[in-house]
C-alpha cells in the first residue's frame, strides 16, 4: 500500500526533480520514486567502496644523473644490451 508523506526539499534538489520530470516525461511521484529507488539502493549497497590507486614517487637519484638522453637513461636500467 503506498505511503502518504510530506517532504520539504533543498532547493536544489527541487530543480533537480524538476529537471529530470522534464526529460523523462513522468509524473512527480514517478520521478521521486525512481530516484529514491535508485539512491536508496546505491546507498544501501553492501560492496565496499573502491579506493583511489596511487603511485609514489620514486627518486632515480644518484643512479641515472641525466634523463634527457633517453639513451643512456635505457642503458643504465636495463643494462648495455639495450643499444
Amino acid at each position: 500500500m503506498p505511503m502518504r508523506t510530506t517532504l520539504t526539499l533543498a532547493d536544489d534538489v527541487a530543480a533537480l526533480l524538476r529537471r529530470a520530470q522534464k526529460r523523462l516525461g513522468g509524473t512527480l511521484r514517478s520521478v521521486v520514486n525512481e530516484a529514491l529507488r535508485r539512491g536508496l539502493a546505491d546507498m544501501l549497497d553492501s560492496r565496499p567502496a573502491e579506493k583511489a590507486f596511487r603511485t609514489h614517487a620514486v627518486s632515480l637519484r644518484p643512479a641515472v644523473p641525466d634523463v634527457d638522453d633517453v639513451a643512456e637513461t635505457l642503458a643504465l636500467a636495463e643494462g648495455e644490451a639495450f643499444r
